[in-house]
C-alpha cells in the first residue's frame, strides 16, 4: 500500500513524523486565512486527519504556499480515508470494497455536476472546480486501493509499475496541476519519482505488508524475481518472525531492487531543477529523502526485517544540504 507516504512531495511522499510538527502550524496559519469559498469544517477535519497519522512524508509542508495548503489537505483526506478503507481495521473484503465504491459513487456525482451526498465531497468538489483539477487521478487512487483489497501478489515488474501508475503517480500529477506546472515532460519526470518512492516504500515495508490482508500476506515484490533469487514465501515468513536471518540470496535480491529503483529515481530527478521556488525545493528534499532511505537499506545489506530504515537528525541535515546544493547549481 502506498500509505500516503509520498503525499508531501507531491505517497510524496520521507521525513519521520514531520506531519506531527507541521500540522498544528498549518492549522493556526489556515485559521487566519479567508476560507469562505471552501467548507471550513471539512478543511479543519482534513488537517486534523493529517495530524493523526504517522507518515514518513510531510503532508502540507510549510514550504507550500498558503493558498494551496487547504486544497492539499483535502486531497490528502480523500486519499487517507480511502486508504484506510482498504487497509485498516477488521473489515471484510466486501465491506472494504463497499466503502471504496461509496467514494467512487460520490466522485461520479461530482463528475456529473450533481450535488454529492456528503459535506466532505461537496467541499472537495468546490476545490476541484476552483483549481481546475482532473478527475482521473482521484479515480485512479480508488482503483489502486480497491486492488489492494483483492490482489496480494504481483507476477512481474510490469504489474508493479502498473499499480504505481494508480497508487502513487496520481498524487504527483495533482500537485503539478495545483502548481500549474503539469506539462507532459514534467508529468513524466513526476511519474518516475512517484513510482520510485512507491517502490522504496515497498522495500522498507516488506515485513509490514506481509502481515496485512487478513492473514493472506501481501507481497509487492515480483514473483518471478523472488523465484530467480531462490526466495520462497516460507523464507520471508521466517525473516518476518525472526526465526532466521537473511542469506546471500536475499541480499542480492535487495541489491538488485535498490539499483533499479535508484535508476528510476534518477530518471525523474531533473524535475527538482526544473521546478522553481517552494515546489522546487520541496521536490529536491523529497528526492534526497528517497535517496537517503535507499542508502540506509544498502547499509544493512537489505535486512529491513531487523533494521527498517528511519530518518534521524543527521539524515535530515544531509537531505537539507543536498536540496540546497542542487538548487544552487
Amino acid at each position: 500500500m502506498f500509505d500516503l507516504k509520498y503525499f508531501s512531495a507531491f505517497k510524496l511522499h520521507i521525513f519521520d513524523g514531520l506531519v506531527k510538527i507541521i500540522a498544528p502550524i498549518l492549522w493556526h496559519t489556515h485559521a487566519m486565512t479567508n476560507t469562505h469559498t471552501i467548507g471550513t469544517q471539512a478543511i479543519e477535519a482534513s488537517l486534523q486527519l493529517a495530524n493523526s497519522h504517522y507518515e514518513n512524508f510531510p503532508v502540507a509542508s510549510v514550504l507550500m504556499p498558503k493558498h494551496l495548503r487547504a486544497p492539499i489537505a483535502l486531497i490528502y483526506s480523500f486519499a487517507r480515508q480511502a486508504d484506510d478503507f482498504a487497509d485498516e481495521g477488521d473489515l471484510t473484503v466486501e465491506q472494504r470494497l463497499s466503502l471504496l465504491n461509496g467514494f467512487k459513487d460520490e466522485l461520479d456525482l461530482l463528475h456529473a455536476y450533481i450535488k454529492p451526498k456528503s459535506t466532505f465531497f461537496a467541499t472537495l468538489g468546490e476545490m476541484i472546480k476552483a483549481k481546475k483539477l482532473p478527475f482521473a487521478p482521484f479515480y485512479d487512487l480508488l482503483n489502486a486501493f480497491s486492488q489492494d483489497v483483492t490482489k496480494t501478489r504481483y507476477a512481474n515488474y510490469n504489474e508493479v509499475l502498473d499499480y504505481c501508475t494508480r497508487s502513487a503517480n496520481p498524487v504527483g500529477r495533482l500537485m503539478l496541476h495545483l502548481y500549474e506546472q503539469a506539462s507532459p515532460s514534467n508529468i513524466q519526470f513526476s511519474d518516475n519519482i512517484c513510482s520510485a518512492l512507491q517502490i522504496i516504500n515497498f522495500l522498507q515495508d516488506i515485513a509490514i505488508d506481509f502481515k496485512k490482508n487478513d492473514g493472506k500476506q501481501r507481497i509487492y515484490m515480483c514473483q518471478d524475481e523472488l523465484a530467480k533469487f531462490s526466495i520462497t514465501e516460507l523464507q520471508i515468513q521466517d525473516y518476518v518472525d525472526g526465526a532466521k536471518t537473511i542469506d546471500i540470496n536475499w541480499q542480492q535480491f535487495m541489491q538488485f531492487n535498490l539499483n533499479r529503483v535508484s535508476a528510476l529515481m534518477q530518471a525523474g530527478k531533473p524535475l527538482g531543477r526544473i521546478l522553481t521556488g517552494r515546489i522546487g525545493f520541496e521536490m529536491r528534499m523529497i528526492i534526497a529523502g528517497g535517496e537517503q532511505i535507499i542508502h540506509k537499506i544498502h547499509k544493512v545489506n537489505g535486512d529491513i526485517f531487523k533494521h527498517r530504515p528511519t530518518l534521524n537528525i543527521i539524515d535530515w541535515l544531509v537531505i537539507l544540504l543536498k536540496a540546497l546544493f542542487r538548487g544552487l547549481k
